[in-house]
């Protein structure tokens, strides 16, 4: 079986870096689907796809959902690209089912404020303001098949609306995590090598729909007004797929403790409508109480502002603290914090709440 899952990784690797087609990157809708509301994993990018954990593996890869300890609960507030005024809310709930499975609910909101009413005949506005409402809900489940295996699958909607048109959608995302351990005699290191496969926004186009595709037309020669409706173009969904490695580094001298742990990860994300990327990222973790992680997610032309086509110039970074409520408990609480590098714009800053109950 470990060979089997091993193989399907290559296989999966290599059939990628062949994909793919320049002529339709930025023709895909519904791109906040690929945006990382969350306050822990954003801050290395998709470099945790294959080492992910807990409720945040709903939108990295849900195979590491089946790792829920117990209960978790995040809210995350995201301040996206700062200057353009645009918040983004994230909450979730996981819980442990039976020992080997993870059941979690994502909610991701997004406020981009109040915009100015224009016409054709106003275009100056002063006839009100109107807010646009995204929206994402995913649902997924997650089962540790082995020790090493496990695999999940989640089915998300989305909805993007103003005051006079709209666009629903559903999509489906599934995930692998294999783990294993490098060095079977290290009795204090163990499930220390990560391998993860991630499949992201699978689904059916969507299209846009409601009165403000309608137009009012006078018949010439009767002078009769009437509406006349037209229908948008259907979208594709921003799909893609993600193939990860990571491994994990015992820096302690004393040979009987494991509390400095240095992990390096590399993730290749297949885009299907969107340049692909290679991510490169790094954590450091003392005990569970501290992390501090980067990440550096390359892309053809991102180290030139000409030739870059995204606002994000690939730098990432945050760090975690994390402590038991009180002494000798299993419950904890979690702050967390990412950064992205941006240019135009400030950068985008995520703020996470998280909380951890056990028995």
């Amino acid at each position: 079986m470990k060979k089997t899952i091993i193989l399907a990784i290559i296989l999966s690797a290599s059939t990628a870096v062949l994909a793919g087609n320049p002529d339709r990157i930025g023709q895909a809708g519904a791109t906040q689907l690929n945006i990382n509301g969350w306050g822990r994993s954003s801050g290395w990018g998709w470099a945790s796809v294959s080492s992910v954990r807990g409720l945040e593996s709903i939108y990295n890869n849900i195979g590491g959902l089946a790792h829920t300890d117990n209960t978790e609960i995040i809210f995350s507030r995201t301040s996206w690209l700062m200057g353009s005024d645009i918040s983004i809310n994230t909450f979730g709930f996981a819980q442990n089912i039976g020992g080997s499975g993870g059941l979690g609910i994502s909610i991701m909101s997004y406020d981009m404020g109040e915009i100015p009413i224009t016409t054709y005949e106003q275009p100056d506005g002063g006839i009100g303001t109107y807010k646009p409402r995204f929206t994402n809900i995913t649902a997924a489940y997650s089962k540790r098949f082995t020790q090493e295996i496990s695999g999940g699958i989640g089915a998300k909607v989305f909805s993007e609306s103003i005051t006079n048109a709209k666009a629903q959608g559903i999509a489906l995302d599934a995930g692998i995590q294999y783990i294993t351990t490098l060095r079977k005699a290290d009795k204090i290191k163990k499930n220390d090598v990560k391998f993860g496969v991630s499949l992201k926004n699978i689904g059916p186009d969507a299209r846009y729909a409601g009165d403000g595709l309608s137009t009012k037309l006078q018949n010439p020669t009767k002078g009769v007004e009437y509406t006349v409706n037209q229908r948008a173009a259907k979208f594709n969904l921003p799909t893609l797929m993600n193939i990860s490695a990571s491994y994990d580094l015992r820096l302690d001298n004393n040979d009987e403790t494991y509390f400095h742990r240095f992990t390096p990860a590399f993730t290749f994300t297949n885009n299907a409508f969107a340049n692909n990327q290679f991510t490169l990222g790094a954590e450091y973790a003392y005990k569970s109480m501290f992390q501090i992680r980067a990440g550096y997610a390359y892309e053809d032309g991102i180290t030139s502002y000409e030739t870059r086509v995204n606002a994000f110039t690939g730098v990432m970074g945050g760090f975690t603290f994390e402590v038991p409520i009180k002494k000798g408990s299993n419950n904890t609480f979690g702050l967390d914090y990412s950064y992205r590098h941006s240019n135009p714009f400030g950068g985008s800053h995520s703020f996470g709440v998280r909380l951890s109950i056990g028995e």
